[in-house]
């Protein structure tokens, strides 16, 4: 539950940046693609707030990570809403924000993947669900505030929020279950049940360097990257995209929020059903209706299609995370999963930049969307083809 309501505020926070997209591209006079830049250079900057928490959550644990994270985040938002010149977007928004949000993923899914084997998919599942509440409630939340209190003051009340939930919330989480005796999924230590690994179905626990010399981890740095691209389009984009088209600020936010809510659910069933079918079969069903749902995007332009949009991508795109995460765990095992984890979302900050950056751009040469959404639609269709060849690896292999 603590993992739930950090996940909820930080993610939600993080997210919420295409509400407020118009906002600062009006208020500083920028274009699409240097809006998107701000938000982009804060993803990029997951690549090395994600190896530090990686690093840092392997050593010290959850508990003083995510302090940090909160306190970041709640600072950054503070900031920026006393900026007064573009670049300083650059260090309050992008440097706070990414060292606050970025190590969001591995240090949460780092943790769960220690406390849970057998039930791994539907655990990532929960605690990622968070995520999807977190865009359901903060975006028209944030569009409520900016309605009222204007962008600026907005901030401020979400920083707070970030400082009252994540910092007092994250003193109660433990690194792993042998801080309170017992073994993943809550089993109490017994000499006689325990197997060797060529005896168990557990995977190895691989050293980083060993990780490194598979084929799977690269693989999965790939699709990390094409997820990202495609996944972060759509959070920075489909706001000012539905009002582009003619629909309210307020429509816009409940197609935004209706991807988060779909997004939570989608992360519980899938991860439950990736237990039963698999996980690496849950992940290519999901990733190619993420595809489908791409392409039904560059078509709709009735606010029924964007919320059919809305459920579909939502739906798959939690069901993907949390089968793919708990595939993760699978293959390379979770001793060192902390550095893992992070290392791959280098992967992923390269996407999460790549995306809104080239959205913001190919919509100030063309003035639309279109090709943007065609691009994330081939991303995901690659990311389908590339999740066949991962495999569980053990020491076998070495």
């Amino acid at each position: 539950m603590a993992l739930f309501v950090i996940q909820a505020t930080l993610l939600g926070t993080a997210t919420s940046f295409g509400v407020f997209f118009k906002s600062i591209e009006s208020e500083f006079n920028l274009t699409r693609a240097m809006t998107s830049a701000v938000f982009s250079v804060s993803m990029l900057l997951i690549c090395v707030f994600s190896v530090l928490g990686g690093w840092a959550i392997d050593r010290y644990g959850p508990r003083i990570v995510f302090f940090l994270m909160g306190l970041s985040t709640g600072l950054g938002l503070l900031l920026t809403s006393q900026t007064n010149a573009a670049w300083q977007l650059f260090v309050t928004y992008s440097l706070l924000l990414g060292m606050g949000s970025g190590p969001i993923y591995v240090v949460t899914m780092s943790t769960i993947l220690r406390w849970f084997d057998k039930r791994r998919g539907l655990a990532v599942g929960i605690a990622a669900s968070g995520g999807g509440l977190g865009k359901v409630v903060m975006a028209p939340f944030a569009t409520y505030l900016i309605a009222r209190l204007e962008w600026r003051m907005s901030y401020i009340v979400i920083g707070l929020i970030n400082w009252l939930l994540v910092i007092p919330v994250s003193r109660l989480l433990k690194k792993d279950p042998y801080e309170i005796g017992a073994l993943a999924d809550g089993i109490k230590p017994d000499v006689k049940t325990i197997k060797t690994d060529e005896e168990s179905c557990l995977p190895a626990d691989l050293s980083l360097q060993q990780t490194f010399r598979t084929r799977s981890f690269w693989v999965v740095i790939f699709i990390w990257v094409l997820m990202a691209f495609c996944m972060l389009l759509v959070v920075t984009h489909v706001v000012p995209h539905t009002t582009d088209i003619g629909f309210s600020g307020g429509q816009a936010a409940a197609v935004f929020s209706l991807i988060g809510g779909a997004g939570a659910a989608g992360t519980v069933l899938m991860g439950g059903v990736a237990d039963r079918i698999g996980r690496k079969k849950t992940a290519i069903i999901c990733s190619l209706f993420l595809a489908g749902s791409m392409m039904w995007l560059f078509w709709a332009q009735d606010l029924w299609m964007l919320y059919m949009f809305a459920l579909v991508y939502g739906f798959t795109n939690g069901g993907l995370l949390s089968s793919i995460t708990a595939l993760i765990g699978d293959s390379f095992g979770s001793a060192n999963i902390g550095k893992v984890l992070g290392v791959l979302d280098i992967g992923w900050a390269i996407g999460a930049a790549s995306g809104p950056f080239i959205g913001g751009l190919i919509f100030d040469v063309i003035g639309s969307y279109s090709v943007a959404f065609l691009i994330g639609a081939a991303a995901m269709l690659i990311a389908t083809l590339l999740l066949a060849p991962i495999r569980r690896e053990t020491n076998r292999h070495f």
